[in-house]
């Protein structure tokens, strides 16, 4: 994040940046003065996808195609189903 002036008031901006050669290089432009210093604060972005993202991409996936409320109904008359044999006493 990198401190912005604007207008006279200091503003917090994240920018996404690349680590080559040894030096930080913003991928973005900034509207910085020459000279100025910054306090910055790393993260590195995960080239992993994660799963809370996945989820995300697929929601709603489903809508419209399957009928919920059957969907249900199926699952608890299912459970009532017994494939267990009768114990012999």
């Amino acid at each position: 994040m990198a401190n912005i002036k604007n207008k006279g008031v200091n503003m917090i901006k994240e920018i996404k940046a690349r680590f080559s050669k040894g030096v930080i290089e913003p991928l973005e432009k900034l509207d910085l003065e020459e000279g100025e210093e910054l306090k910055i604060t790393i993260s590195p972005i995960s080239k992993k996808k994660s799963v809370t993202e996945a989820l995300r991409k697929t929601f709603g996936g489903w809508k419209d195609l399957i009928d919920a409320e059957e969907l249900k109904k199926n699952i608890y008359s299912d459970r009532l189903i017994t494939t267990r044999p009768e114990p012999r006493l």
